[in-house]
């Protein structure tokens, strides 16, 4: 963590050095700034080495949306090769949408079902395709890697080394759904190879699930090649579930027998009616208490397309994935605070840095939707702020500000994105307006925006506005941050 928080502090200090010179006055206002962060008892987050991918724009992802559905009709219609080369347009157009990759999987077997394995020419094409697929994921070029790939896949859909290569590209963007689903399809060909049991079990274990890398490791225990190093990790993932069991991670449900029943049930009913969501949604619940969230995901993206992208599905779908993403995120804070090793560090950031990217995918399309719904334009503005957006994130929060449910933290959250951008007055305006609007429900809030504001006015000079603000501050809460020392800075200076 010392590291990381250094290289934050590098980059800050890059930025005070950029300004020094010609903007001597703005400089000491950067410096203010980050010195005030620094004793700020605020989190950092973790750095990451994932190469997170921007969100398509509105007008991207409505086009894919369309590319999607018309997929989905010609599948139904048996169109199986107007139908992949449609999903592997979308797939290409989004990586991290586990609903594309999981119908292009699909369009794929069916396409393919009962044909022989390609070789001779087709086979040394594809070798020089994985080359370059590789050469772009080590160049951070995800989405060039992925379109490569699947091209590769629309020709031999068995390309073990293709499909690895595709879960290591969305694994290194952070598309962790969409990297399990490229994972699942491994399996699916190669149950027994050595190379994708291993990423399937580094994969499994990350996501805190030890009994299924457990049993990816049970699968290529009798290869002599990995045979020690298979009961190695084994007994390690099984003494690290055992512990998580003990801690109350890690629940089974009861009843299995009637758990299955219930599943054959309900699979039986959503095969005569694929449309019925509610049987839809229920079967999800006991996959995933019984089977895992992919097994749950999979029931949803089959029913999303049999009602044409049912809004109500996609919405349902959404809010699962959110959910399962903030689990995982939680179980890597416990396991980066257990073992605090740089490897679990990096973990935890790059699942918070996933589940970060998909609340603004999420949110940005529910804004679209819902125009009128100011929840959700607070929401996107939230994380656009914590995703180091800030101009987008004003946009946004100046949507929301007439709402006089929320009318003090939106000027506080927007003064913050000012000051961040450097637009110091405008910033110091809005802590104005937060610290009026912010009562004494909201104590914790109205001293955060008397800080920022006294700390800010300190910075620009005016010393009585300053003192002002942090003797109300103190008045409040005098061991709050540095506010003691501040005050007696500003009053030897005034002396």
């Amino acid at each position: 963590m010392a590291a990381e928080q250094e290289c934050g502090l590098a980059n800050k200090s890059a930025k005070l050095a950029y300004h020094t010179g010609s903007e001597p006055f703005f400089s000491f206002l950067w410096l203010e700034y980050v010195m005030a962060e620094q004793s700020s008892n605020e989190r950092p987050v973790a750095a990451s080495s994932a190469l997170l991918l921007p969100p398509p724009s509105p007008a991207e992802r409505s086009r894919l949306a369309k590319c999607f559905k018309s997929g989905s009709d010609n599948l139904r219609k048996e169109n199986y090769d107007y139908a992949v080369d449609l999903f592997a347009s979308c797939v290409a157009g989004d990586p991290a949408s586990p609903v594309y990759v999981q119908a292009f999987l699909e369009a794929l077997t069916k396409k393919f079902a009962g044909k022989k394995k390609k070789g001779g020419l087709s086979s040394l094409f594809a070798a020089g395709g994985r080359g370059n697929l590789k050469r772009l994921v080590a160049a951070g070029e995800i989405r060039q890697a992925v379109k490569a790939g699947v091209e590769i896949l629309k020709n031999n859909p068995d390309d073990i080394a293709c499909i690895l290569g595709l879960a290591d590209a969305c694994g290194a963007a952070g598309c962790l759904d969409a990297q399990g689903w490229f994972l699942r399809r491994a399996l699916d060909v190669s149950p027994r190879d050595v190379s994708v049991n291993k990423h399937c079990a580094a994969f499994k274990e990350r996501l805190g699930e030890f009994e299924q890398a457990v049993a990816c490791w049970q699968r290529i225990a009798d290869n002599k090649s990995v045979k020690e190093l298979a009961e190695r990790e084994i007994a390690r993932l099984s003494v690290e579930k055992a512990r998580r069991k003990l801690e109350g991670q890690d629940s089974k449900p009861q009843q299995e027998g009637e758990q299955g029943s219930s599943v054959e049930r309900l699979q039986k009913q959503l095969a005569a009616s694929p449309t019925d969501t509610e049987v839809a949604f229920e079967l999800a619940d006991l996959l995933e208490r019984e089977a895992g969230p992919e097994e749950a995901e999979k029931v949803l993206a089959t029913v999303l397309a049999a009602t044409g992208n049912s809004l109500k599905v996609q919405e349902h779908l959404e809010d699962r994935q959110l959910r399962w993403a903030k689990r995982r995120v939680m179980i890597a804070e416990k396991n980066a605070e257990q073992q605090k090793t740089p490897a679990a560090q990096e973990t935890l950031a790059e699942l918070q840095k996933r589940l970060l990217k998909q609340e603004i995918d999420i949110y940005s399309a529910r804004t679209e939707r819902y125009p009128e719904n100011s929840g959700w334009k607070f929401e996107l503005a939230m994380r656009l702020k914590a995703a180091n957006r800030p101009v987008d994130a004003i946009a946004f929060f100046q949507k929301v500000q007439q709402d006089t449910r929320r009318k003090g933290l939106v000027a506080l959250e927007v003064g913050e994105c000012f000051q961040k951008i450097k637009q110091y007055r405008l910033a110091l305006q809005n802590y104005q307006v937060a610290v009026d609007e912010l009562d004494e429900r909201e104590v914790e809030l109205r001293k955060r925006a008397l800080y920022r504001a006294g700390v800010l006015a300190a910075a620009m000079k005016d010393h009585d506005a300053a003192r002002q603000y942090l003797s109300t501050l103190a008045g409040i809460d005098f061991n709050y941050r540095d506010v003691a020392d501040r005050l007696e800075k500003l009053g030897a200076e005034a002396g």
